[in-house]
């Protein structure tokens, strides 16, 4: 007989979900208030205070044409964060649009829109991003759509997969059986089985996606200068590399604290709401 300390043993507490949390919350603040948190203005040119060092007035020292680091920090989370957004929300929607029509409908359906999902399975995300904004053109717009082209594919698989598995539940068979048509069982009986595994998978590919934004931005391909972002930040501070390396350092060090707060908090996610996990634990 399982007592009720081995209950609260197995049961996940806040631990696991306790510092990426904060650390994601904080970033998604900053984005947020980045316009009422930055302390200065992150266009601002000032030739006179050009490479200023750590300071009362600027606490991370200013770049090569006098800006606050820390305003376009803050600023550039604000770019870089949102254009993840946007592209996760269409990598969502079209992940999911495809993976319920191919698993609801099944059949030559489902046979099509897999293949169409294996083309873009077989090139790297990185390089069929690339392969895109050479189709589309630079610029932020297009870098969010090269994003969503690229990665929409292993959300159809995923979502796929699990209507599949889902369908085969009895209160699905029973909706069937008494007339339902698919969209309605999708919407009803379907989705609320999709959309956890489907929100950790996400929150994963957060990290990632900034990475795409970041990188892309860094070649040239997405956010343009002025503008700060922190890809566009790393580009323009590499030229003094040898002699001011912190103002590599600062939007390196962003990037890479972003990537692990998100990377963690989806792993806290997936444990919490994978249900393979969550029946192995004895929950």
């Amino acid at each position: 007989m399982t007592t009720s300390g081995s209950l609260r043993a197995a049961r996940p507490g806040l631990g696991p979900l306790a510092v990426p949390g904060a650390l994601a919350v904080a970033i998604l603040l900053l984005t947020l208030l980045g316009p009422l948190a930055a302390p200065h203005d992150p266009l601002a040119v000032d030739l006179t205070a050009r490479f200023e060092p750590s300071s009362l007035t600027h606490p991370l020292g200013t770049d090569h044409l006098g800006r606050d680091i820390l305003s376009r920090l803050i600023a550039g989370a604000r770019t870089t964060l949102g254009a993840v957004a946007a592209a996760l929300a269409l990598v969502v929607a079209l992940g999911l649009g495809v993976g319920a029509v191919a698993g609801m409908l099944g059949g030559r359906t489902d046979a099509v829109l897999m293949r169409l999902c294996d083309v873009f399975l077989t090139v790297p995300t990185f390089v069929l991003a690339l392969f895109l904004i050479g189709a589309f053109g630079t610029g932020l717009v297009n870098v969010i759509a090269a994003i969503a082209l690229s990665h929409w594919a292993w959300y159809a698989r995923i979502v796929r997969g699990l209507v599949l598995e889902l369908k085969t539940r009895d209160y699905v068979l029973a909706a069937r059986i008494a007339g339902a048509a698919p969209p309605t069982i999708f919407v009803e009986h379907v989705l609320t089985g999709v959309l956890p595994p489907l929100v950790a998978l996400a929150t994963l590919d957060i990290g990632h996606m900034a990475l795409h934004v970041a990188g892309l931005s860094f070649l040239g391909l997405g956010v343009q200068p002025p503008t700060p972002e922190w890809g566009v930040m790393i580009n323009e501070a590499r030229a003094f590399f040898w002699t001011r390396p912190l103002l590599v350092v600062w939007p390196g060090l962003a990037i890479a604290l972003a990537v692990l707060a998100f990377n963690r908090l989806g792993d806290a996610l997936r444990d919490r709401l994978d249900p393979t996990l969550v029946a192995e634990r004895g929950l």
